[in-house]
Protein backbone atom coordinates (compact mmCIF):
# COMPACT_ATOMS: atom_id res chain seq x y z
CA UNK A 1 0.00 0.00 0.00
CA UNK A 2 1.20 3.18 -0.99
CA UNK A 3 2.03 6.19 1.63
CA UNK A 4 0.65 9.49 2.17
CA UNK A 5 4.19 10.69 0.73
CA UNK A 6 4.63 8.16 -1.98
CA UNK A 7 1.69 8.68 -3.75
CA UNK A 8 2.72 12.85 -3.87
CA UNK A 9 5.76 10.92 -5.62
CA UNK A 10 4.62 9.40 -8.28
CA UNK A 11 1.13 11.64 -9.17
CA UNK A 12 3.73 14.52 -9.50
CA UNK A 13 6.41 11.56 -11.84
CA UNK A 14 3.40 11.39 -14.03
CA UNK A 15 2.44 15.01 -14.72
CA UNK A 16 6.14 15.93 -15.07
CA UNK A 17 9.38 15.60 -15.63
CA UNK A 18 10.66 16.26 -11.99
CA UNK A 19 10.83 12.52 -10.50
CA UNK A 20 12.09 13.24 -6.77
CA UNK A 21 14.96 10.50 -6.57
CA UNK A 22 14.90 9.63 -2.82
CA UNK A 23 17.55 7.25 -3.64
CA UNK A 24 20.51 9.81 -4.53
CA UNK A 25 22.94 9.96 -1.12
CA UNK A 26 24.55 13.15 -0.43
CA UNK A 27 27.45 12.56 -2.08
CA UNK A 28 25.90 11.63 -4.70
CA UNK A 29 23.87 14.86 -5.35
CA UNK A 30 27.34 16.99 -4.44
CA UNK A 31 29.01 15.38 -7.29
CA UNK A 32 26.19 16.13 -9.80
CA UNK A 33 26.68 19.45 -9.15
CA UNK A 34 30.03 19.10 -9.33
CA UNK A 35 29.53 17.73 -13.03
CA UNK A 36 27.07 19.75 -13.95
CA UNK A 37 29.09 22.42 -16.21
CA UNK A 38 26.56 25.32 -15.79
CA UNK A 39 26.59 25.64 -11.82
CA UNK A 40 29.64 27.66 -10.18
CA UNK A 41 29.23 29.49 -7.33
CA UNK A 42 30.66 30.34 -3.37
CA UNK A 43 30.04 28.85 -0.14
CA UNK A 44 30.11 31.40 2.89
CA UNK A 45 29.47 29.31 6.06
CA UNK A 46 29.52 31.00 9.89
CA UNK A 47 28.87 28.76 13.00
CA UNK A 48 28.44 25.50 12.41
CA UNK A 49 32.04 24.92 10.36
CA UNK A 50 32.05 24.36 6.66
CA UNK A 51 30.42 21.10 6.51
CA UNK A 52 28.54 22.34 3.05
CA UNK A 53 31.71 22.49 1.29
CA UNK A 54 32.73 20.04 2.96
CA UNK A 55 30.47 17.69 0.76
CA UNK A 56 31.34 19.28 -2.62
CA UNK A 57 35.30 18.80 -1.84
CA UNK A 58 34.78 15.65 -0.72
CA UNK A 59 32.89 13.87 -3.76
CA UNK A 60 35.19 15.21 -5.96
CA UNK A 61 35.72 17.17 -9.29
CA UNK A 62 34.69 20.55 -7.30
CA UNK A 63 36.82 23.11 -9.22
CA UNK A 64 33.54 22.83 -11.30
CA UNK A 65 31.29 24.32 -8.71
CA UNK A 66 33.53 26.26 -6.18
CA UNK A 67 34.68 29.54 -6.82
CA UNK A 68 35.05 30.76 -3.31
CA UNK A 69 34.60 29.12 0.24
CA UNK A 70 34.89 30.81 3.42
CA UNK A 71 34.42 31.09 6.96
CA UNK A 72 34.32 34.71 9.17
CA UNK A 73 33.98 33.40 12.14
CA UNK A 74 35.86 36.34 14.07
CA UNK A 75 33.01 39.24 14.50
CA UNK A 76 35.59 41.89 13.38
CA UNK A 77 36.26 40.35 10.02
CA UNK A 78 32.51 38.98 9.80
CA UNK A 79 31.65 42.77 10.35
CA UNK A 80 34.07 44.12 8.13
CA UNK A 81 32.93 41.69 5.61
CA UNK A 82 29.26 41.71 5.97
CA UNK A 83 28.37 44.87 8.12
CA UNK A 84 27.82 45.10 11.69
CA UNK A 85 24.57 43.24 12.72
CA UNK A 86 21.44 45.14 14.22
CA UNK A 87 21.25 44.19 17.56
CA UNK A 88 24.81 42.56 17.09
CA UNK A 89 22.22 39.63 16.06
CA UNK A 90 24.90 37.28 14.12
CA UNK A 91 22.61 34.18 13.66
CA UNK A 92 19.48 35.86 12.17
CA UNK A 93 17.64 36.42 8.64
CA UNK A 94 19.00 39.77 8.02
CA UNK A 95 22.61 38.27 8.51
CA UNK A 96 21.88 35.64 6.13
CA UNK A 97 20.48 38.29 4.08
CA UNK A 98 23.47 40.68 4.27
CA UNK A 99 25.92 37.32 3.51
CA UNK A 100 23.65 35.98 0.06
CA UNK A 101 24.04 40.43 -1.03
CA UNK A 102 27.46 39.99 -0.96
CA UNK A 103 28.98 36.98 -2.11
CA UNK A 104 26.91 36.87 -5.21
CA UNK A 105 27.12 40.40 -5.70
CA UNK A 106 30.99 39.75 -5.80
CA UNK A 107 30.44 36.60 -8.40
CA UNK A 108 28.83 38.57 -10.62
CA UNK A 109 31.25 41.46 -10.19
CA UNK A 110 34.57 39.61 -10.88
CA UNK A 111 33.00 36.67 -13.20
CA UNK A 112 30.40 37.58 -15.10
CA UNK A 113 31.90 39.68 -17.86
CA UNK A 114 34.58 36.41 -17.73
CA UNK A 115 31.78 33.89 -18.14
CA UNK A 116 28.25 35.05 -17.74
CA UNK A 117 27.02 34.16 -20.82
CA UNK A 118 27.69 29.99 -20.35
CA UNK A 119 27.51 29.88 -16.17
CA UNK A 120 24.48 30.10 -13.84
CA UNK A 121 25.67 31.78 -10.41
CA UNK A 122 24.86 30.38 -7.25
CA UNK A 123 25.72 31.72 -3.58
CA UNK A 124 25.24 29.78 -0.64
CA UNK A 125 25.38 31.07 3.09
CA UNK A 126 24.53 29.78 6.14
CA UNK A 127 25.13 31.27 9.82
CA UNK A 128 23.84 28.82 12.64
CA UNK A 129 24.59 28.47 16.20
CA UNK A 130 25.65 24.64 16.60
CA UNK A 131 25.15 22.96 19.97
CA UNK A 132 27.86 24.59 22.25
CA UNK A 133 30.69 22.88 24.72
CA UNK A 134 28.59 22.93 27.63
CA UNK A 135 25.59 22.32 25.74
CA UNK A 136 23.74 25.21 27.12
CA UNK A 137 22.09 26.40 24.07
CA UNK A 138 19.55 25.12 21.26
CA UNK A 139 20.74 24.65 18.09
CA UNK A 140 19.44 26.78 15.17
CA UNK A 141 20.20 28.59 12.19
CA UNK A 142 19.65 30.31 8.82
CA UNK A 143 20.39 29.07 5.58
CA UNK A 144 19.58 30.48 1.95
CA UNK A 145 20.67 30.38 -1.69
CA UNK A 146 20.62 33.20 -4.24
CA UNK A 147 21.25 31.66 -7.54
CA UNK A 148 19.91 32.07 -11.94
CA UNK A 149 18.85 29.43 -13.43
CA UNK A 150 19.47 30.62 -16.74
CA UNK A 151 23.03 32.05 -17.48
CA UNK A 152 22.57 36.10 -17.52
CA UNK A 153 19.44 35.74 -15.83
CA UNK A 154 17.36 37.36 -12.58
CA UNK A 155 18.31 35.97 -9.76
CA UNK A 156 16.17 33.84 -6.97
CA UNK A 157 15.95 33.35 -3.27
CA UNK A 158 15.18 30.22 -0.85
CA UNK A 159 15.69 31.02 2.63
CA UNK A 160 14.97 28.86 5.65
CA UNK A 161 15.50 28.54 9.04
CA UNK A 162 16.33 25.31 10.88
CA UNK A 163 16.09 24.44 14.60
CA UNK A 164 18.76 21.46 14.93
CA UNK A 165 17.77 18.78 17.47
CA UNK A 166 21.28 16.82 17.86
CA UNK A 167 22.47 16.71 21.46
CA UNK A 168 25.70 16.23 19.57
CA UNK A 169 28.19 19.03 17.90
CA UNK A 170 29.43 16.71 15.09
CA UNK A 171 25.82 15.31 14.19
CA UNK A 172 24.09 19.20 14.18
CA UNK A 173 27.04 20.46 11.49
CA UNK A 174 26.88 16.74 9.67
CA UNK A 175 23.11 17.46 9.32
CA UNK A 176 23.81 20.91 8.33
CA UNK A 177 26.07 19.93 5.98
CA UNK A 178 23.31 16.75 4.24
CA UNK A 179 20.36 19.57 4.51
CA UNK A 180 22.65 22.41 2.51
CA UNK A 181 23.64 19.84 -0.14
CA UNK A 182 19.54 18.42 -0.44
CA UNK A 183 19.07 22.70 -0.46
CA UNK A 184 21.35 23.41 -3.43
CA UNK A 185 20.67 20.23 -5.43
CA UNK A 186 16.65 20.97 -5.12
CA UNK A 187 17.33 24.60 -6.06
CA UNK A 188 18.61 23.26 -9.20
CA UNK A 189 16.73 20.00 -10.28
CA UNK A 190 13.67 21.16 -8.42
CA UNK A 191 12.59 24.54 -8.60
CA UNK A 192 9.52 23.08 -10.93
CA UNK A 193 8.10 21.29 -8.19
CA UNK A 194 7.89 23.25 -5.06
CA UNK A 195 6.01 20.29 -3.35
CA UNK A 196 9.32 18.08 -4.40
CA UNK A 197 11.46 20.67 -3.52
CA UNK A 198 10.01 20.78 -0.03
CA UNK A 199 9.82 17.08 0.62
CA UNK A 200 13.65 16.88 -1.03
CA UNK A 201 15.51 18.66 1.55
CA UNK A 202 15.12 16.15 4.40
CA UNK A 203 16.82 13.36 2.31
CA UNK A 204 19.06 11.33 4.28
CA UNK A 205 18.16 12.90 7.51
CA UNK A 206 15.80 12.27 10.13
CA UNK A 207 13.11 14.16 11.39
CA UNK A 208 14.31 13.38 15.12
CA UNK A 209 17.80 15.55 13.98
CA UNK A 210 16.27 19.11 12.78
CA UNK A 211 13.27 20.96 12.03
CA UNK A 212 13.14 23.80 9.31
CA UNK A 213 10.27 26.30 10.61
CA UNK A 214 10.23 28.30 7.81
CA UNK A 215 10.77 28.47 4.33
CA UNK A 216 10.30 31.15 1.82
CA UNK A 217 10.97 31.42 -2.14
CA UNK A 218 11.71 34.59 -4.15
CA UNK A 219 12.65 35.26 -7.36
CA UNK A 220 11.02 35.21 -11.10
CA UNK A 221 11.03 31.94 -11.41
CA UNK A 222 8.81 31.40 -8.34
CA UNK A 223 6.41 33.89 -8.78
CA UNK A 224 3.65 30.80 -8.69
CA UNK A 225 4.50 29.56 -5.36
CA UNK A 226 2.51 30.52 -2.69
CA UNK A 227 5.16 31.07 0.53
CA UNK A 228 1.73 30.30 2.94
CA UNK A 229 1.24 26.66 0.99
CA UNK A 230 4.90 26.36 1.67
CA UNK A 231 4.20 26.79 5.56
CA UNK A 232 1.57 24.51 6.16
CA UNK A 233 2.86 22.05 3.82
CA UNK A 234 6.11 22.17 6.63
CA UNK A 235 3.75 21.26 9.30
CA UNK A 236 1.29 18.85 7.02
CA UNK A 237 4.60 16.85 6.27
CA UNK A 238 6.17 17.14 9.82
CA UNK A 239 8.55 19.41 9.06
CA UNK A 240 8.02 21.48 11.63
CA UNK A 241 5.38 21.34 14.74
CA UNK A 242 4.33 25.49 13.85
CA UNK A 243 4.57 27.76 11.22
CA UNK A 244 4.07 31.48 10.88
CA UNK A 245 3.21 34.47 8.63
CA UNK A 246 1.98 37.84 8.68
CA UNK A 247 -0.95 40.15 7.76
CA UNK A 248 0.58 40.74 4.97
CA UNK A 249 0.72 37.18 3.88
CA UNK A 250 5.05 36.72 4.15
CA UNK A 251 6.69 33.64 6.06
CA UNK A 252 7.94 34.55 9.44
CA UNK A 253 10.12 32.54 11.23
CA UNK A 254 8.39 31.99 14.85
CA UNK A 255 11.31 32.64 17.48
CA UNK A 256 12.27 35.75 15.01
CA UNK A 257 8.36 37.37 15.85
CA UNK A 258 7.47 35.81 19.11
CA UNK A 259 10.66 35.96 21.54
CA UNK A 260 10.55 37.67 24.44
CA UNK A 261 7.26 38.58 23.74
CA UNK A 262 3.58 38.42 25.50
CA UNK A 263 1.57 36.48 23.47
CA UNK A 264 -2.35 36.24 23.42
CA UNK A 265 -3.43 33.24 21.07
CA UNK A 266 -7.22 32.14 20.13
CA UNK A 267 -8.10 29.49 17.87
CA UNK A 268 -10.70 28.65 16.03
CA UNK A 269 -11.71 27.04 12.53
CA UNK A 270 -12.32 30.56 10.95
CA UNK A 271 -14.40 29.07 8.83
CA UNK A 272 -15.76 31.77 8.23
CA UNK A 273 -14.70 34.59 10.83
CA UNK A 274 -17.97 35.97 12.52
CA UNK A 275 -18.81 38.53 14.61
CA UNK A 276 -18.26 36.16 17.50
CA UNK A 277 -14.62 35.24 16.92
CA UNK A 278 -14.04 39.69 16.77
CA UNK A 279 -15.58 39.93 19.92
CA UNK A 280 -13.94 37.12 21.80
CA UNK A 281 -10.65 38.42 20.40
CA UNK A 282 -11.29 42.04 21.05
CA UNK A 283 -12.88 41.31 24.76
CA UNK A 284 -10.20 38.71 25.72
CA UNK A 285 -7.19 40.90 24.59
CA UNK A 286 -8.56 43.82 26.44
CA UNK A 287 -8.60 41.78 29.71
CA UNK A 288 -5.19 40.10 29.23
CA UNK A 289 -3.89 43.91 28.88
CA UNK A 290 -4.63 44.64 32.46
CA UNK A 291 -3.10 41.76 33.59
CA UNK A 292 -0.09 42.83 35.83
CA UNK A 293 3.53 42.63 33.74
CA UNK A 294 2.11 42.59 30.69
CA UNK A 295 3.28 45.29 27.99
CA UNK A 296 0.88 46.25 25.65
CA UNK A 297 3.57 47.83 23.51
CA UNK A 298 5.36 44.21 23.76
CA UNK A 299 2.17 41.81 22.70
CA UNK A 300 1.93 40.02 19.99
CA UNK A 301 -1.62 38.55 19.36
CA UNK A 302 -1.89 35.50 17.44
CA UNK A 303 -4.46 33.36 15.62
CA UNK A 304 -4.35 29.84 15.32
CA UNK A 305 -5.45 27.19 13.08
CA UNK A 306 -4.33 23.64 13.79
CA UNK A 307 -4.09 20.65 10.73
CA UNK A 308 -7.40 19.04 12.26
CA UNK A 309 -9.58 22.43 12.14
CA UNK A 310 -8.66 22.82 8.32
CA UNK A 311 -10.00 19.67 7.62
CA UNK A 312 -13.71 19.14 7.28
CA UNK A 313 -15.84 19.06 10.53
CA UNK A 314 -16.05 15.09 11.65
CA UNK A 315 -13.11 13.97 9.21
CA UNK A 316 -10.35 11.30 10.24
CA UNK A 317 -7.08 12.46 10.79
CA UNK A 318 -5.81 11.12 7.24
CA UNK A 319 -8.20 13.46 5.43
CA UNK A 320 -6.59 16.15 2.68
CA UNK A 321 -6.53 19.81 3.43
CA UNK A 322 -8.30 21.27 0.76
CA UNK A 323 -5.32 24.08 0.10
CA UNK A 324 -8.13 26.65 -1.58
CA UNK A 325 -10.04 26.99 1.28
CA UNK A 326 -7.14 26.75 3.64
CA UNK A 327 -5.96 30.00 1.74
CA UNK A 328 -9.56 31.55 1.39
CA UNK A 329 -9.31 31.47 5.55
CA UNK A 330 -6.10 32.84 5.74
CA UNK A 331 -6.76 36.10 3.40
CA UNK A 332 -9.88 36.92 5.73
CA UNK A 333 -7.85 36.52 8.58
CA UNK A 334 -4.98 38.52 7.24
CA UNK A 335 -7.27 41.03 5.79
CA UNK A 336 -8.06 42.04 9.62
CA UNK A 337 -4.63 42.56 10.58
CA UNK A 338 -4.14 39.04 12.10
CA UNK A 339 -0.79 37.37 12.40
CA UNK A 340 -1.87 33.53 11.71
CA UNK A 341 -0.02 30.38 13.20
CA UNK A 342 -0.46 26.91 11.82
CA UNK A 343 0.10 24.20 14.07
CA UNK A 344 -0.01 19.99 15.33
CA UNK A 345 -1.42 20.89 18.07
CA UNK A 346 -4.31 19.63 18.37
CA UNK A 347 -4.24 19.60 22.58
CA UNK A 348 -4.00 23.21 23.99
CA UNK A 349 -0.93 22.34 26.64
CA UNK A 350 1.36 21.49 23.52
CA UNK A 351 0.77 24.41 22.22
CA UNK A 352 1.72 26.60 25.36
CA UNK A 353 4.47 24.09 25.92
CA UNK A 354 6.54 25.60 22.32
CA UNK A 355 5.28 28.77 22.91
CA UNK A 356 7.31 28.65 26.34
CA UNK A 357 9.87 27.62 24.72
CA UNK A 358 10.13 31.15 23.14
CA UNK A 359 9.10 33.26 25.72
CA UNK A 360 8.88 33.59 29.61
CA UNK A 361 6.42 36.41 29.73
CA UNK A 362 2.63 36.38 30.03
CA UNK A 363 0.47 34.43 27.93
CA UNK A 364 -2.67 34.09 27.46
CA UNK A 365 -5.17 31.79 25.73
CA UNK A 366 -8.45 33.15 24.69
CA UNK A 367 -11.27 30.46 23.96
CA UNK A 368 -15.48 29.34 24.29
CA UNK A 369 -16.77 27.92 27.21
CA UNK A 370 -16.77 24.23 25.03
CA UNK A 371 -13.14 24.67 24.84
CA UNK A 372 -13.07 24.96 28.56
CA UNK A 373 -15.03 21.67 28.55
CA UNK A 374 -12.71 19.92 26.05
CA UNK A 375 -9.49 20.57 28.61
CA UNK A 376 -11.17 18.71 31.54
CA UNK A 377 -11.97 15.67 29.38
CA UNK A 378 -9.75 12.96 30.75
CA UNK A 379 -10.31 11.41 27.65
CA UNK A 380 -7.92 13.47 25.69
CA UNK A 381 -4.74 12.24 27.74
CA UNK A 382 -5.01 8.30 27.59
CA UNK A 383 -1.63 8.26 25.76
CA UNK A 384 0.13 10.39 28.80
CA UNK A 385 1.51 8.72 31.86
CA UNK A 386 0.28 10.99 34.03
CA UNK A 387 -3.16 11.62 32.58
CA UNK A 388 -5.10 15.22 33.18
CA UNK A 389 -2.56 15.92 36.06
CA UNK A 390 0.62 15.61 33.51
CA UNK A 391 -1.20 17.79 30.82
CA UNK A 392 -2.39 20.45 33.26
CA UNK A 393 1.41 20.71 34.73
CA UNK A 394 2.52 21.97 31.43
CA UNK A 395 -0.48 23.73 30.41
CA UNK A 396 -0.75 25.70 33.83
CA UNK A 397 3.20 25.89 34.97
CA UNK A 398 3.49 28.30 32.71
CA UNK A 399 2.73 32.02 33.02
CA UNK A 400 -0.38 31.54 31.28
CA UNK A 401 -4.09 32.49 31.72
CA UNK A 402 -7.08 31.22 30.17
CA UNK A 403 -9.74 33.51 29.27
CA UNK A 404 -13.07 32.20 28.44
CA UNK A 405 -15.73 33.29 26.41
CA UNK A 406 -19.03 31.97 27.26
CA UNK A 407 -21.92 29.94 25.42
CA UNK A 408 -25.98 30.21 25.30
CA UNK A 409 -27.48 26.72 25.80
CA UNK A 410 -30.97 26.38 26.07
CA UNK A 411 -31.79 30.06 26.90
CA UNK A 412 -28.62 29.70 29.49
CA UNK A 413 -25.42 31.31 29.50
CA UNK A 414 -22.53 29.02 30.44
CA UNK A 415 -19.61 30.51 32.03
CA UNK A 416 -16.71 29.57 34.64
CA UNK A 417 -19.48 29.75 37.36
CA UNK A 418 -21.59 27.27 35.36
CA UNK A 419 -18.72 25.18 34.83
CA UNK A 420 -19.46 21.67 37.00
CA UNK A 421 -16.01 19.55 35.86
CA UNK A 422 -16.46 15.96 37.28
CA UNK A 423 -16.57 15.41 40.93
CA UNK A 424 -12.75 14.28 41.39
CA UNK A 425 -11.49 17.12 39.05
CA UNK A 426 -13.92 19.86 41.51
CA UNK A 427 -11.16 20.75 43.95
CA UNK A 428 -8.55 21.41 41.09
CA UNK A 429 -10.18 23.22 39.14
CA UNK A 430 -11.16 25.60 42.28
CA UNK A 431 -7.77 25.81 42.98
CA UNK A 432 -6.86 26.99 38.81
CA UNK A 433 -9.71 29.72 39.48
CA UNK A 434 -8.19 30.87 43.02
CA UNK A 435 -4.68 31.37 41.46
CA UNK A 436 -6.02 33.45 38.70
CA UNK A 437 -5.31 30.99 35.89
CA UNK A 438 -8.76 30.88 34.28
CA UNK A 439 -10.97 33.87 34.03
CA UNK A 440 -14.31 34.45 32.69
CA UNK A 441 -14.67 37.23 29.56
CA UNK A 442 -16.55 40.04 30.88
CA UNK A 443 -18.56 43.09 28.64
CA UNK A 444 -19.15 40.71 25.65
CA UNK A 445 -22.18 41.31 23.59
CA UNK A 446 -24.76 38.91 24.30
CA UNK A 447 -26.43 39.40 21.29
CA UNK A 448 -23.46 36.98 19.19
CA UNK A 449 -24.31 34.14 21.61
CA UNK A 450 -27.16 34.15 19.62
CA UNK A 451 -25.18 32.99 16.75
CA UNK A 452 -22.65 30.15 15.63
CA UNK A 453 -19.79 29.42 12.59
CA UNK A 454 -21.46 26.38 11.22
CA UNK A 455 -25.26 28.47 11.10
CA UNK A 456 -23.40 31.40 9.50
CA UNK A 457 -21.51 29.32 7.15
CA UNK A 458 -24.62 27.57 5.87
CA UNK A 459 -27.19 30.86 5.67
CA UNK A 460 -23.36 31.82 2.68
CA UNK A 461 -23.88 28.40 1.25
CA UNK A 462 -27.80 29.06 0.80
CA UNK A 463 -28.13 32.57 -0.10
CA UNK A 464 -30.17 33.02 3.19
CA UNK A 465 -30.95 36.92 3.33
CA UNK A 466 -28.62 38.69 6.15
CA UNK A 467 -26.08 36.45 6.37
CA UNK A 468 -23.84 39.50 6.71
CA UNK A 469 -24.68 41.33 9.56
CA UNK A 470 -23.37 38.13 11.41
CA UNK A 471 -19.61 38.86 9.70
CA UNK A 472 -17.49 41.89 10.00
CA UNK A 473 -17.78 44.09 6.60
CA UNK A 474 -14.13 43.25 5.65
CA UNK A 475 -15.45 39.71 5.35
CA UNK A 476 -18.53 39.80 4.21
CA UNK A 477 -17.01 42.17 1.13
CA UNK A 478 -13.82 39.31 0.63
CA UNK A 479 -16.62 36.61 0.50
CA UNK A 480 -18.87 38.37 -1.92
CA UNK A 481 -15.93 39.68 -4.35
CA UNK A 482 -14.04 36.21 -4.68
CA UNK A 483 -17.11 33.81 -4.21
CA UNK A 484 -15.89 32.18 -1.10
CA UNK A 485 -17.21 29.42 1.72
CA UNK A 486 -19.92 28.36 -1.25
CA UNK A 487 -21.10 31.77 -1.77
CA UNK A 488 -22.89 31.61 -5.19
CA UNK A 489 -21.82 34.37 -7.05
CA UNK A 490 -23.89 36.66 -9.73
CA UNK A 491 -22.73 35.96 -13.14
CA UNK A 492 -21.16 38.79 -14.65
CA UNK A 493 -22.79 39.97 -17.95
Amino acid sequence: MLTFEATIYETMAESTSVFHNKDLGTKQKALAINLDPLIYGSFAEIGAGQDVAAYFFKAGASSGTIAKTMSAYDMTFSDVIYGAPKGRRYVSEARLTAMLEKEYGLLIERLAENRGDSTTFFAFSDTMSALNYHKTNEGHGWMGVRFQLTPGGQFNDVVLHVKLLDNDNVLQQNAVGVLGVNLIYACFYYHTQPDIFLLSLMDNLSRDSLQIDMIRFEGPDFHKVDNRLMSLHLVKYGFSDAALFGPDGKNMQPSEVLYKKNIVVIRGRFRPVINVHMDMLNTGVHQFMQEPGVDKENTVVVAELTLQALKEKGADENADIDEKDFLDRVDILCALGQTVLISNFHEYYKLVAYLSKITKLQMGVVMGFPNLEYIFSEEHYKDLPGGILESFATLFSRKVKLFIYPTLRNGVIYNCLRFNPPSHLVDLYRYLIANNKIEDIHHYKESNLQVNTDKVLQMIKQGTEGWEEFVPAEVASIIKERCLFGYACQPTS
